[in-house]
């Protein structure tokens, strides 16, 4: 068995909310308004559709419209929902969540903190240091720092242990996403991956974003039925698990030690992809407090919240692979 190497949950397919697009030679997010479900297959033209999404577009596209018109509808159907589950009942294996740095050139993590502690690769190896949040922190500062979300989800049952990952760099995603995943585990007694879930898209407009549209991802029933009839199949197919021997626990805590056994989730590989959609240039993903803050003197609540404000507005509406 390798060592110092993460055992992440197998990924099949991606969800986005966006795409990277060549303006003036360079490479930049474009934000969109609907889910994108992609292969992990990219070619010249970006990220190769999987079959899920083409599938689910035809049941938008199925109803009210005539038989002659389904072929227009399905390829003018907005993605806006899409029906999930959860690999662990454990939320935080769902969703991981931090502040990251990632070196533009070759991909590879260089530090990843909770706002309290962080693992930061250095020339005599990794190390555990305090994590002042990004406004605080030299290196932070200058290499672009920002919260970065993974969520995995199972779509369809073809593959009950392969999921779909969700990338954002998005706050309200992220604040969303870990607020419903906590919920959801409370209600259903800690039986979250036996829940049939959606992820929903939704949009909002603040003075900040000068009334254009952000978007962010969260996590509701599907539609159709309720929270009580969500939460009564979900007890049912737990106990139809139970009597087939299927052990949650211990697949939460095969995980949690998966997770564990790297320092840093991303592989240089995969870091080269997340470079390339969510941390572009510096420049531009860095605000004016940042530039101006002072990496010895600890910034104020409100200063933080101001921060973590304008990364919402303007972070969410960017690709989330």
């Amino acid at each position: 068995m390798l060592k110092g190497l993460a055992l992440t949950p197998p990924v099949i397919g991606r969800i986005a909310i966006g795409k990277v697009v060549i303006k003036d030679g360079k490479r930049l997010p474009e934000k969109d308004d609907e889910f994108t479900i992609t292969t992990q297959v990219q070619r010249q033209g970006g990220w190769v559709l999987h079959p899920l999404d083409q599938q689910l577009r035809a049941k938008l596209a199925e109803g009210p419209k005539a038989d002659g018109d389904k072929e227009t509808a399905k390829k003018e159907a907005k993605l806006r929902a899409i029906p999930v589950r959860f690999l662990f009942d454990d939320p935080d294996l769902n969703l991981r969540a931090n502040y990251s740095v990632f070196d533009r050139a070759t991909g590879r993590p260089l530090c990843v903190g909770n706002g309290q502690t962080c693992k930061r690769a250095t020339p005599s190896g990794i190390q555990a240091l305090p994590c002042p949040a990004p406004e605080g922190c030299e290196l932070g500062a200058k290499s672009g720092c920002k919260p970065y979300g993974r969520l995995n989800v199972r779509i369809g049952d073809e593959d009950e242990l392969g999921s779909f990952i969700f990338r954002t760099t998005g706050f309200n995603s992220i604040r969303t996403l870990s607020a419903r995943l906590k919920y959801f585990q409370a209600l259903s007694g800690g039986h979250l991956s036996t829940l049939a879930l959606e992820l929903r898209l939704r949009g909002k407009s603040t003075t900040r974003s000068h009334r254009t549209p952000i978007y962010y991802v969260d996590l509701t029933v599907r539609a159709g039925s309720s929270l009580t009839q969500t939460l009564e199949a979900g007890q049912a197919l737990w106990r139809q698990r139970e009597e087939a021997g299927f052990d949650q626990e211990a697949l939460d805590q095969a995980a949690r030690d998966g997770f564990a056994a790297g320092a840093f989730e991303e592989s240089q590989e995969d870091g080269a992809a997340v470079v390339d959609e969510f941390y572009p240039d510096a420049s531009t993903t860095r605000g004016s407090s940042t530039s101006r803050a002072d990496p010895g003197q600890p910034p104020s609540l409100a200063a933080r919240m101001d921060r973590l404000l304008t990364q919402s507005e303007t972070l969410d509406g960017q690709p989330t692979t």
